[in-house]
């Protein structure tokens, strides 16, 4: 087994050969944003008005400095900048994907953007090489978008690639994959789900590697893909908000090795803030520590994970986080003190080989509503009986209570392009006696057994 290519680079970037140096060049780096940051930032200034940056000499005295949040950069996103509007070469607007309608808004310098592709042309080692034929599934038609800064980095590598934006018709995918000869794909993970199961054929025989980003991977996607498919399937993470690359999977796949020269990463207790020990679950915080247009401080980012507590197969001295396991947002309380997360639904519903896609929604009485998109509808009374029994069951085991679970099929058989491809998925509230569900989020009652009542 190699050791994360990652490793080399970062090296190289920091003059960091041992963990101890490495933590002396981030330690170094935050002092130099926190400078930064207050120097030009309107947001900082007023925020960081009592924090000195000289007076922050260890990782300790870094943890008593205040959060930011996704709401600091919804109310005023232009106050983190720090740069002159002319230098700014990309923003990214992020919408909630709540019924809201906030948005956040990200910038970057050409600086900015080159960094991450120098992370990608770095990270893209740990799965590919030149014998690779690469078909990136993501946004790539606008200049900085991730699809176009996966194909600047794959090209200074040798690789070929191929950008074909979100997935639309399987078919088409499937004519790509066949036509290009393609043996790796970068995608978001339901949607590549979608594909291997309505062209398991042309997956199967093509494709030897999936890389997987942009939101939470199931398990038994992992799983499913490397059995049943033959392929070797890596994770990424990362967020806009972290300059889109923030750690890859190496060749042990247990675990994304972190973006550490651009990147410091926390693990908290979402509840008090304070650090869980390695192994623990816990909130992820990442502070940017070369970001020019809009650097990051203490940043929480509500997804789920922990770092190893163990070394790495592949010997590196980079960190190890643990998969990311859902998000923070990601449950809703179905009776009193039962939550559901949307990461225990994708292992149940998503074991059905039928499934092309599902959306959960929590409606009034107290019912777990499970909308499915199946391989085909005439399989659906067998999938419906089997699916309502196993996630009662799950429940019950869980809280020692029942809940109530109603399986509906969605007629439309071809994946969802999404309002904004790249919101996460959610489990939707549309109870009319909950705060922030609201009645103009729910759009019909409930009828029937078999037909897809919300679209």
């Amino acid at each position: 087994m190699k050791r994360t290519p990652l490793e080399d680079w970062i090296i190289g970037k920091t003059g960091a050969a041992d963990r101890a140096a490495l933590g002396n060049y981030q330690l170094e780096k935050i002092q130099e944003t926190l400078s930064y940051a207050k120097e030009n930032s309107r947001f900082y200034r007023v925020y960081f008005k009592s924090i000195r940056p000289d007076e922050i000499r260890s990782f300790e005295d870094f943890s008593k400095i205040p959060f930011t949040t996704p709401t600091h950069i919804r109310l005023d996103s232009e106050g983190f900048v720090c740069v002159p509007r002319k230098e700014v070469k990309r923003i990214v607007t992020l919408r909630s994907s709540g019924t809201s309608g906030e948005e956040k808004r990200i910038y970057f310098t050409e600086e900015d953007l080159e960094l991450t592709v120098d992370f990608f042309k770095h990270g893209m080692r740990c799965l590919t090489d030149r014998t690779d034929r690469v078909l990136v599934l993501l946004p790539g038609n606008s200049y900085g978008s991730i699809g176009d800064l996966l194909k600047k980095a794959l090209s200074r590598s040798g690789t070929v690639c191929f950008v074909a934006g979100i997935m639309g018709k399987p078919g088409e995918a499937a004519r790509l994959i066949a036509e290009d000869h393609i043996t790796c794909i970068v995608g978001i993970p339901m949607q590549v789900l979608y594909l291997s199961r309505e062209e398991r054929a042309v997956f199967k025989s093509r494709i030897r590697k999936v890389l997987l980003s942009t939101d939470y991977v199931p398990e038994v996607l992992i799983h499913e893909l490397t059995e049943q498919c033959g392929c070797r399937v890596f994770t990424h993470y990362g967020m806009t908000e972290t300059g889109y690359g923030g750690g890859v999977e190496c060749e042990a796949l247990n675990g994304y090795h972190l973006r550490e020269a651009d990147l410091y990463f926390e693990i908290i207790d979402p509840e008090t803030g304070k650090a869980v020990k390695d192994g623990r679950q816990g909130e992820v915080v990442v502070t940017t520590l070369t970001r020019k247009a809009m650097p990051l401080i203490r940043y929480r980012t509500g997804d789920i994970a922990s770092f190893s507590a163990k070394p790495c197969a592949c010997g590196t001295l980079l960190k190890t986080m643990n998969r990311v396991r859902g998000r923070l947002e990601n449950k809703v309380d179905v009776g009193e003190n039962q939550p559901v997360a949307l990461s225990e639904l994708d292992e149940l519903i998503l074991a059905f080989p039928e499934v092309l896609d599902y959306k959960a929604v929590v409606t009034d009485g107290e019912i777990l509503n499970i909308e499915t998109v199946l391989r085909d509808n005439g399989a659906f009374q067998s999938v419906r009986d089997g699916m309502i029994r196993k996630v009662r069951e799950y429940y019950c085991n869980k809280y020692k209570r029942n809940i109530t679970v109603q399986v509906y099929a969605k007629p439309v058989n071809e994946p969802d392009k999404m309002e904004n491809s790249m919101v996460k998925r959610r489990i939707y509230d549309k109870r009319k006696n909950i705060t922030g569900g609201g009645n103009e989020d729910r759009r019909s009652d409930c009828g029937g057994g078999n037909v897809f009542p919300y679209e």
